[in-house]
Order: C-alpha cells, then structure tokens, then sequence
C-alpha cells in the first residue's frame, strides 16, 4: 500500500484496523458503522472506496457468497475456507488442507485447468441449531 494512489489517511486506517480486528466478516455497512464510532465525520464513499482499494492491495479479502447476501469482508487473506450458517448468515473461518493434485485430479478428467478455488460449507451453526425459532434451510 505505497504510492500516490493509496495514501493511508487517518479515515483509512480505521477501515483497515476495523476490518483486521472484525471475526466476524462484517459487511462495508458494518465496517462504516464501526469506523464512524472512531472517526464519527468519515463518509460513506470514503469507506466503500476504502474497502476497494485494501482488497486490490491484497490487505482484505473480499467474500461474495452470493444468493442475493452483501459482499463481506475478510482480514485473512490466505487462503481458506468458510462455515456459513443459512439462519442466521454467520461466517466462521476454516482451514481445509485442499492439495493441488487433488484439484488437478477433480477438474482435468472435465479438460478443466483451476486457477484458484472457494471452499464454502453450508448449513446451520450450533446457536442456530439449538434456537427452535431459526429459520429451517430450503
């Protein structure tokens, strides 16, 4: 993050100390609404422009996990897997040792040449199994 392009202003910085201290995958709303509690005056287009500029550095991770869910965002880069809860929408970080021969043998049987993967378990977390009221996944 050097450079002309990517100054690391005070209102950037606290999306990055935001970001890296969330377990929680936040969403860029939840990232402007911890920054605000820092740095209250910080614009909403200061923070989503923020959240762009830390993923192209390679300093956040960013998580579509599609069906219509918000983009999140990760402060582990390396490469991992995740545990979502289909309830409650949790996101729980996972390390799932994943061997390139193991991909080589999935995909080139299919003529298919991987350039990375995204490993992504769905199902219900254990609050959400144990709440009687959550939601059941279709």
């Amino acid at each position: 993050m050097t450079g002309d392009d990517f100054r690391l202003t005070p209102q950037r910085r606290a999306v990055l100390d935001v970001v890296t201290a969330s377990h929680d995958h936040p969403t860029a709303a939840d990232v402007l609404a911890r920054v605000r509690e820092v740095v209250p005056e910080v614009g909403a287009a200061t923070v989503y422009r923020t959240l762009s500029l830390l993923v192209e550095a390679g300093q956040v991770a960013e998580l579509r996990l599609g069906h219509g869910s918000p983009t999140r965002y990760d402060r582990t880069v390396a490469h991992h897997g995740h545990l979502l809860c289909e309830a409650c929408g949790s996101v729980v970080d996972v390390y799932v040792p994943v061997s390139p021969e193991l991909l080589e043998d999935t995909a080139s049987p299919h003529g298919f040449q991987v350039s990375t993967y995204d490993l992504r378990v769905l199902g219900r977390c254990a609050g959400c199994r144990t709440d009687r009221t959550a939601p059941i996944p279709s």
